[in-house]
């Protein structure tokens, strides 16, 4: 069979197909689903984008014209729909401080919707300078255009040992997936907690195969840098902080160590990544002007000057401007509509609209670039969407403060609440830019690598956001209406133990509430500005003083905000890919290779795919146990249906969990170190 070359300037395969769209659409509202309930009840997403494109090839196969590019477009579209739904870290506030009874369809539909094709827009000048001159290595974007490259590789042997090599991964990391978050027999994270007269801190360590898959990917730079920001978090501030304070009567170290790290040491983190993110704009400012510039250049040559590759044509910039345009009635009339129910004065309201609009759109745009980064730096299911949240609720409530207090809004307290209410409408939007950018990139990321025309990935993610948008509100009313809220129930006589947590809603309600009433403890936010400020000179004495280290201060950042069982298998999965691209060099050199760096690449390949295996499977398990626990929760059952064992387990889960993490380890090591390579 002849190879199709999906690189070439003049192919002509279906791409953004009919087909493609009606599916791309029926994966995003089982994810969506899914991802709206967990992340209402533990505070976690997970990234759509690697089992839609399982699913997607699964399915398309069957048609005869199906290929990579068409497959492409699909999980681009489905894994826009699911990332949307982070949109539930905040808004459930409004339900919460009693604004808002239910999920008003249409307010939260623009909302999504507007946000979320901003989001893909912002993203659209970010292209070139993130992904196409630049070494992030978005470790989902890879692993998703891997097993698109494996799914269509015309050579039988070339697919086999491919597929092979994600099967093996996959089904390595669903199995472990399945026996602790499904069966409970093995444990998902331990923490070794110690103390020294009043000083309390843990050793954390997580189990979870995909980020040990995602660490491999991501590169020792990150890995250090997020090692950096652990160290300072669990070394430091925590041990300091809990030698300051004193805990509550009755209450455990572990819980009171726990609550100085989210309540104080998080903030500290969140303050670092603001700076930080700063910072990256500010550096990424040139490659995006020169992109607009080049894109703008082409829109305005004639047709016979027009050379650009067609996987370097984005959106034309007066497409964009229509949109954009569009977007931002869209967004004018959503705000008109929440603020003109507060009844306030003809001006106040345009005011506050104006703000609305202005905030959501000028902070989105930093936040894309910032969460675009992040995501190329540490995957998209890591990021701390959640930290990028809480610079919107405080940069919001800042806004909305200035306004209200010259307006006399706070004079009542019903005006209080409107306050509050319109703070966190306005950090919905900026969470659904942030969101959608955070996930954009790594599918552009993904056809850029497989062939992809970016204009058309560029439709294909506004199509998913708009869809998406349409299935968040109903399904946050079906799960609102079901379980409630911790805090706000819709019936009396509710179970409160039921009640979906929704703990980042919770946190920037707190927020919001604490800038109001001007009982915010700022010292944290500004401490953690300072880290950061000290993280990019020594980032930049680092560069400037060897070409081989750095310390990426976003990467410090995320240590220091992300939980640590999250970061340790991230780190481990770094180290991992170091020492073993050391060995095989080593190897190389010792057999004379003649070229080094090609046979190690050719070598580390399996290990490539093993580890975008290990996020597939635990991806892929992820979505299927979500799915069994909204079917057995809305039937009145367990949120732990699959569950085989109790409470007292738990240190046998642990010793578990702890032994087939090592053996993991083991095997990912043994598959890359014995691969077969022809030396030539």
């Amino acid at each position: 069979m002849k190879q199709v070359d999906f690189m070439s300037n003049e192919i002509h395969l279906p791409e953004l197909t009919l087909r493609g769209m009606l599916l791309g659409m029926l994966i995003t509202v089982i994810f969506t689903a899914s991802n709206v309930y967990l992340g209402l009840k533990v505070g976690l997403t997970f990234s759509s984008s690697i089992p839609a494109a399982v699913i997607s090839m699964a399915i398309l196969k069957m048609f005869k014209e199906s290929n990579i590019l068409e497959n492409n477009m699909v999980q681009t579209q489905a894994s826009a729909a699911g990332t949307l739904s982070s949109v539930i870290f905040v808004i459930p506030g409004l339900l919460m401080i009693g604004y808002w009874q239910g999920f008003p369809f249409w307010q939260t539909l623009m909302l999504c919707a507007c946000g979320g094709s901003l989001g893909v827009l912002f993203t659209i000048p970010l292209r070139r300078a993130m992904i196409v001159n630049s070494d992030l290595p978005y470790p989902e974007g890879l692993a998703a255009a891997e097993i698109l490259k494996v799914g269509s590789d015309s050579s039988d042997m070339k697919q086999a040992s491919g597929m092979k090599d994600i099967l093996s991964g996959g089904l390595l990391a669903a199995f472990i997936s399945l026996c602790t978050n499904g069966f409970h027999i093995m444990s998902s994270e331990v923490s070794y907690w110690f103390s020294f007269g009043k000083i309390t801190s843990k050793l954390p360590l997580g189990y979870s195969a995909a980020l040990i898959g995602a660490g491999y990917l991501i590169g020792i730079a990150s890995g250090m840098a997020m090692l950096v920001g652990t160290l300072l978090s669990w070394g430091v501030f925590v041990p300091y902080l809990t030698s300051v304070f004193t805990p509550a009567e009755g209450q455990s170290v572990q819980a009171f160590a726990t609550g100085i790290w989210a309540q104080k040491v998080r903030f500290i983190g969140a303050g670092t990544i603001g700076v930080a993110a700063i910072w990256t704009l500010v550096m990424l400012a040139k490659p995006i002007i020169e992109g607009m510039s080049l894109s703008i250049k082409a829109m305005k040559s004639t047709e016979a000057e027009k050379s650009l590759h067609r996987m370097d044509t984005d959106l034309s910039p007066k497409a964009v401007g229509i949109i954009f345009g569009v977007i931002v009635l869209g967004l004018t009339g959503t705000f008109y509509s929440f603020i003109s129910d507060a009844n306030l004065a003809v001006g106040t309201t345009w005011a506050f609209v104006a703000a609305g609009v202005i905030v959501a759109v000028l902070m989105g745009f930093f936040v894309a670039a910032a969460c675009g980064y992040m995501a190329g730096l540490i995957g998209t299911s890591a990021s701390p969407i959640s930290g990028i949240a809480i610079l919107g609720i405080i940069i919001s409530s800042l806004v909305v403060l200035a306004i209200g207090t010259s307006a006399g809004v706070f004079e009542s307290e019903s005006g209080s609440k409107f306050a509050t209410a319109l703070a966190i409408f306005i950090t919905s939007v900026i969470i659904s830019i942030a969101a959608i950018s955070n996930d954009n990139l790594q599918d552009l990321k993904t056809g850029y690598l497989v062939g992809a025309t970016p204009w058309k990935q560029q439709v294909s993610l506004i199509l998913g956001s708009v869809i998406g948008a349409f299935a968040i509100a109903p399904v946050l009313n079906l799960l609102y209406e079901a379980y409630g809220f911790t805090g706000a129930m819709p019936r009396m006589g509710m179970d409160p133990g039921q009640a979906l947590s929704a703990p980042q809603a919770t946190l920037m309600t707190t927020i919001a509430k604490g800038i109001f009433s001007h009982n915010l403890d700022w010292n944290y936010i500004l401490f953690g500005i300072g880290i950061g400020i000290l993280i990019i000179i020594l980032d930049l004495l680092l560069k400037k003083n060897s070409v081989s280290y750095c310390l990426p201060p976003l990467a410090v950042g995320m240590g220091i905000y992300l939980p640590p069982t999250l970061e340790v298998p991230l780190i481990i999965g770094t180290v991992m890919s170091y020492l073993v691209h050391r060995h095989l060099k080593k190897q190389a050199i010792e057999r004379n290779s003649q070229n080094v760096e090609a046979e190690v690449e050719k070598s580390n390949r399996k290990g490539v795919l093993f580890a975008s295996g290990l996020i597939v499977g635990e991806s892929l398990m992820g979505v299927i146990i979500a799915i069994i626990i909204v079917f057995s929760v809305t039937a009145g059952g367990s949120d732990s249906p699959l569950a085989l064992v109790g409470k007292d387990f738990e240190p046998t889960a642990d010793s578990l969990g702890l032994i087939v993490f090592i053996l993991l380890i083991a095997v990912f090591i043994y598959r890359v170190l014995n691969s077969k390579v022809e030396v030539k």
